[in-house]
């Protein structure tokens, strides 16, 4: 399909203004470039869509690295490769993306969780990679019910689709089953927004490696496809992940992208060894420079699920650590997640509170018994404290911050 006069017209629009933001210095554009594109042009999704290839990733955490691991391994492999490596996982964000496409090929797309069931059409999507579903900005999408909910009503509309799905969380898989799935089994992490079945309402059972509900059956479905420890077993073969990027969480998000790049046809040892490259995705994991020799690393944490999985990763290191959150709309408003996080392992480490939030991360450390300071900037409050090794844990507007002043971001 050519793309229309309209289409084309919207996209030179487009370009304008993402070029008049980024000389006002507003940001990368992408956001009004796509706004204006859709706007001029309703069908350019799908206009521009035709000749790729398309794979729509999303998952409440992890969807942006686990899209860079994907569209590494395919690039690796000397496909053509189009993708939205900032994030920008809405129809303003991914409708620019394509209009940069330098031609047909594979198209790699992060998708927000809530976007994902209006964009599979338009899209022609041929693949899914669905990871987790948890609690993130009640204030602005609703419980985590309704999400699998939406996922679920749209693979039922969608049947051929091929999905490539988390078996670990009850919601995902009670939204990917009537899908063409292939499980990956990633073992069990956050459990506090999946207590009950999603079919009948129970309570559901855990054990160490899966999960049940006593009472009608559902349970998690079995695969030969699993996460051990640094090591995807993938039709009977055992692929090391050796990974530049620190965490379990990020082992999970390989497994997905590997497992998805066998999917699309890449020998998938070959795929797991291209994502040793990748350093940094979007700004998550640089280093802020100290001015005192040292620097601190920054990791992005935007939810309760994502909190507890970065507090675990830093319990074990010998580090200092800046809590820097704020509440404001993109973090959603309401910051009383604080209470859900297990700040508790932060304990013996040397720790502040920053942020526009930091008065409320300050009582939360104090009941968990958690020695800090407080200091409302996360780069002044990472040099006050002692330590060879300092990491900042910052939300999204305070991590987006940080991006645009030390790593070149929007």
């Amino acid at each position: 399909m050519t793309a229309s006069k309209r289409t084309r017209i919207g996209v030179a629009a487009g370009r304008l203004a993402g070029a008049l933001s980024r000389t006002l210095t507003r940001g990368q554009g992408a956001t009004i470039s796509g706004r204006v594109i859709n706007k001029i042009a309703p069908n350019a999704l799908e206009e521009l869509a035709d000749g790729q290839r398309v794979t729509l990733v999303s998952a409440t955490n992890g969807k942006t690295t686990t899209t860079r691991f994907l569209a590494t391994a395919l690039t690796t492999a000397g496909r053509t490769v189009t993708t939205n490596s900032t994030g920008a996982n809405l129809t303003s964000g991914i409708a620019p993306t394509l209009a940069g496409a330098p031609g047909p090929g594979d198209a790699v797309l992060e998708v927000d969780e809530r976007v994902l069931p209006r964009v599979i059409d338009p899209l022609a999507a041929e693949l899914l990679v669905l990871g987790n579903l948890s609690r993130d900005q009640l204030d602005r999408y609703g419980e985590v019910h309704a999400v699998s909910e939406s996922w679920r009503t749209t693979m039922q509309s969608h049947p051929g689709v091929a999905v490539i799905a988390n078996a670990s969380d009850p919601h995902v898989v009670w939204a990917a089953m009537p899908g063409k799935v292939t499980w990956v089994a990633l073992g069990l992490g956050w459990r506090s927004d999946a207590a009950t079945c999603p079919e009948c309402g129970a309570l559901l059972t855990w054990s160490t490696d899966r999960f049940d509900c006593p009472k009608c059956g559902f349970a998690q479905p079995a695969t030969d496809t699993v996460l051990d420890g640094d090591t995807l077993v993938l039709d009977g073969t055992r692929i090391p992940l050796d990974l530049a990027l620190p965490g379990r969480w990020n082992l999970a998000n390989a497994a997905l992208a590997v497992t998805a790049a066998a999917h699309l046809g890449v020998d998938p040892t070959q795929a797991a060894e291209s994502l040793k490259s990748v350093t940094s995705v979007a700004g998550r994991y640089m280093h802020v420079p100290l001015g005192d020799g040292r620097s601190a690393r920054v990791l992005l944490a935007k939810n309760p699920a994502g909190w507890t999985e970065v507090l675990r990763f830093l319990h074990r290191r010998d580090t200092a650590v800046v809590i820097a959150v704020n509440a404001r709309v993109a973090d959603g408003k309401d910051p009383s997640w604080l209470w859900d996080v297990p700040y508790e392992l932060l304990r013996g480490h040397e720790n502040a509170a920053a942020g526009d939030r930091r008065l409320d991360v300050a009582v939360r450390l104090r009941y968990a018994e958690v020695d800090h300071e407080i200091e409302r900037d996360p780069v002044a409050a990472a040099r006050e404290l002692d330590g060879d090794e300092v990491h900042i844990v910052a939300s999204y507007t305070q991590f987006s911050a940080l991006y645009r002043k030390y790593g070149g971001g929007a």
